[in-house]
């Protein structure tokens, strides 16, 4: 069999390993891939953009699955354009990949689903997200701009000035393109309440009927230690989190990713994929803050070291119409912490061919996943702003969490960046908060 993965990322990377432990016989390939995920898979040098090119792909190297990686080729029709052409993947279509690719097309949803979420509105100019502000701020607001904005969309606003700030960058600044990936002619936004308490990702595997819901997760935003600093696409994560066995995380999907997916199969858009559902646990009980139709990450990197179930045979199952019914997942008691190595000036900017040393020194049993990375004439070297994940394993998140950071220690780059307290706080009081 031969199984194609669409990206270039941590996450994509962390699939490979996972779908290279099958046991099945396979044939891995990557598109476009990076440095780390060629020493996995065969690379292809197809942009994850170029819808035309990965379809030709597929039907040359005659592949048997597709697994989309990033939301932009999901949003973009990717999974639809294989289907015309008879070809497996697993993803959701464009019309369900909405659900990332606007921010107020999720929020109706999850509306008319019945989905906890904030409060919000959607604002179409400066004078309407100003008056947004006024109503919903208590004691700040959460400004996202409606289309993909490559994880950079999001602020979280403590006070009007910030808020008004976000939202100039949207309506005057126009900094993530007018309208997005959403289609819209002109820049959208939407302004939500903020919801205080403790995150909690979870993912489900969906299968146009049901969600199988996956390990929970815990992510790390903030660049800085503390949660101080900008929101990044993350810089670390664990799994599993205190507080919630398999009982309360079926509960859970239960009430936040199955109204989901038997809500867009009734509008004949049925979800097949992962459906992610990041979540504030608050007083009032969990509210969804968003909703992304891939996997996460740095989650993606924590959670499938875990899973002892055949990857493989779960994703071919979710690709079809009701294949993932009497599907199991079975996982290992140990805990994961991922660590996420970032290049100088992320995530304003990034850096890029800064030589990375160390690779070699990294422990056995840690592993190593590539995010921003490249192979130049010297060796491997930076090429992005998060760069590298390093997961360890072990019976509690304290020897987990003391194994990533010896494995980081091993490695260096110009101008590296690594919270110092990720899982500091796993397996007894959480301390992340939004």
């Amino acid at each position: 069999m031969k199984v194609l993965v669409v990206g270039a990322g941590g996450r994509e990377h962390a699939l490979v390993r996972a779908l290279a432990r099958s046991p099945q016989e396979r044939e891995l390939l990557c598109a476009p891939g990076n440095a780390g995920i060629a020493k996995d898979a065969r690379v292809l040098d197809i942009a994850v953009d170029d819808i035309g090119g990965l379809v030709e792909a597929v039907e040359r190297e005659q592949v048997d699955l597709t697994v989309v990686g990033p939301e932009a080729p999901l949003v973009a029709g990717l999974v639809d354009a294989l289907a015309e052409r008879g070809r497996l993947a697993f993803g959701p279509s464009a019309a369900a990949a909405q659900l990332e690719g606007s921010k107020a097309f999720a929020k109706q949803a999850m509306e008319q689903a019945g989905v906890p979420t904030a409060a919000w509105r959607r604002v179409a100019s400066l004078e309407e997200g100003v008056e947004a502000v006024g109503e919903l701020a208590n004691p700040g607001v959460v400004v996202k701009a409606d289309g993909l904005a490559a994880g950079k969309g999001v602020t979280v606003a403590e006070n009007a000035e910030q808020a008004h700030a976000a939202l100039r960058e949207i309506f005057v600044e126009d900094r993530f393109g007018s309208g997005g990936a959403t289609g819209l002619a002109q820049p959208s936004a939407v302004v939500e309440e903020l919801l205080l308490g403790e995150e909690l990702s979870l993912l489900a595997l969906c299968d146009g009927v049901r969600a199988l819901p996956m390990a929970p997760a815990r992510d790390f935003k903030r660049i800085f230690d503390g949660d101080r600093g900008p929101n990044t696409g993350g810089m670390g994560s664990y799994s599993p989190v205190a507080g919630f066995d398999a009982a309360s995380v079926r509960e859970l999907a239960g009430v936040v990713h199955q109204p989901i997916v038997d809500l867009m199969r009734e509008r004949g858009s049925p979800f097949h994929g992962v459906l992610y559902a990041g979540l504030m646990l608050t007083a009032d009980g969990p509210k969804v803050l968003e909703f992304n139709v891939r996997f996460g990450d740095p989650e993606t990197q924590a959670v499938l070291p875990r899973l002892r179930s055949d990857l493989l045979e779960l994703l071919l199952a979710a690709s079809r119409s009701g294949g993932l019914e009497g599907a199991e997942l079975v996982w290992s008691e140990d805990w994961a912490v991922t660590l996420v190595l970032a290049s100088a000036g992320y995530p304003a900017s990034s850096s890029s061919g800064d030589e990375i040393h160390g690779l070699d020194d990294v422990p056995h049993g840690i592993e190593v996943t590539h995010a921003g990375t490249a192979i130049r004439d010297r060796g491997v070297v930076t090429a992005g702003g998060r760069v590298l994940g390093i997961t360890a394993l072990g019976p509690s998140a304290e020897s987990a969490r003391s194994g990533a950071y010896a494995a980081a220690e091993k490695i260096s780059f110009k101008g590296m960046q690594l919270r110092r307290d990720i899982a500091a706080h796993a397996e007894g009081h959480p301390a992340v908060q939004r």
